[in-house]
C-alpha cells in the first residue's frame, strides 16, 4: 500500500516536469495527423499523466 502512495506522490511532482514534453508530442501529432483542438487538450493531459506515472513507477519499483 505504501508503494502506491509513494508512486502517486512522485507522480504529483513529475506532472510539472512532463507538461512541456507532452505539449511538444501533442503538437507534433496534431500537425502530422490533423487532430482538432478538442483532442489536442485531451492528448496533452493524457500524455502528461502517462509520462508521470511511467517515470514515478520506475523511480519506485526500478
Amino acid at each position: 500500500m505504501i508503494n502506491i502512495v509513494l508512486t502517486l506522490v512522485y507522480t504529483s511532482v513529475l506532472l510539472l516536469f512532463f507538461a512541456y514534453p507532452a505539449m511538444r508530442i501533442s503538437d507534433w501529432l496534431q500537425e502530422r495527423y490533423c487532430i482538432g483542438d478538442k483532442w489536442y487538450k485531451v492528448m496533452v493531459i493524457g500524455f502528461t499523466i502517462l509520462f508521470s506515472l511511467i517515470v514515478a513507477g520506475y523511480l519506485e519499483f526500478g
